[in-house]
């Protein structure tokens, strides 16, 4: 700013110099006029000198002008700079109020996303789908909850809640799709699971029925695999549950992992799996399991039992 000051006072006293310049010379030749014989080529060369300086100073004003410009431009920006600077507190201020709202919302956010699993899960368990003592499990989006379940994000599934009859025990299933345990990175875990329900004041517990797993070979090789195990009648998982659910208990090593972690697995077609879950009320051999897991799913429960009561009639006139 005083550097344009001091410019604009040099141009100024340059212009003001050389006017007088010009007069003092032209009254000199004005006085000397009568003892000077060549006035007339004095008067032509002032004329071409006047002609000459007149750019110069118009030259010089308009420069001024533009000091003027620049003075008045440089004063208004040092007011716009003042003013930015007066506000930008206040637009600290609101920046991080601003984060501080968006940081409540995300809160909130979670929150509310938390309640609506929470509410997910209890319409599901609400939601009793077979009440014959077994369940077929759809287990959909097989890839992705598998990548839960080796990443820690999920370990572990429940099947929707079944029953033994409508008035009968409540029961699900649980599965580590990645192992628990010392099953973990090598098979495939699956789990029966106990659930408070509404009548059992009248049932009898401990829990003492055979629980059978069959996972299902949808090519039309038909190779199920199979397994069941004993409820343990002094384990806190088959007394009356207390709370929602008893701790599950079941089969660690179900399937090894390197059977259904593949691009071509048997049991794992369209990205999806199937788990039958039976409850054994009738102490079946071990024999007829594979007879069971080869009937239609899409019989009536009453004929599928009936076709079983058959068959069992059956094997026992060859013993």
């Amino acid at each position: 700013m005083n550097q344009l000051k001091e410019q604009y006072q040099t141009s100024s006293s340059i212009d003001t110099d050389m006017k007088m310049e010009i007069s003092n010379m032209y009254s000199q030749t004005t006085t000397t006029s009568s003892s000077e014989t060549n006035m007339d080529e004095y008067k032509s060369e002032l004329e071409l000198y006047s002609k000459m300086i007149n750019p110069l100073a118009d030259g010089i004003h308009e420069l001024n002008n533009e000091v003027i410009r620049l003075n008045s431009d440089a004063l208004q920006q040092s007011e716009s700079i003042t003013a930015i600077t007066k506000a930008l507190p206040t637009i600290k201020t609101s920046i991080e109020e601003s984060n501080n709202v968006l940081s409540a919302m995300n809160i909130n956010l979670m929150v509310l996303q938390q309640k609506i699993l929470s509410l997910k899960y209890q319409l599901e368990d609400q939601q009793v789908i077979s009440y014959d003592g077994t369940l077929i499990w759809k287990i959909n989006q097989f890839r992705e909850k598998m990548d839960d379940a080796k990443s820690e994000r999920q370990t572990s599934i429940y099947s929707p809640p079944f029953r033994s009859s409508p008035t009968g025990y409540q029961m699900r299933a649980r599965l580590y799709l990645h192992g628990d345990g010392n099953a973990r990175r090598t098979h495939m875990s699956v789990f029966f699971v106990l659930m408070r329900g509404p009548h059992d004041c009248i049932l009898h517990f401990p829990f003492n029925y055979k629980v059978t797993f069959c996972l299902y070979d949808q090519t039309s090789n038909k190779k199920h695999i199979i397994d069941s195990f004993r409820p343990d009648i002094k384990s806190n998982s088959f007394q009356r549950p207390r709370s929602d659910m008893n701790i599950a208990s079941g089969i660690p090593k179900f399937v090894p992992l390197d059977m259904i972690d593949k691009p071509d697995s048997s049991y794992v077609k369209d990205d999806t799996m199937f788990i039958k879950v039976m409850v054994d009320f009738e102490n079946m051999t071990k024999a007829i399991l594979p007879y069971i897991s080869l009937l239609n799913p899409g019989l009536p429960a009453h004929i599928q039992q009936k076709m079983i009561r058959q068959e069992i009639e059956r094997k026992a006139q060859k013993v």
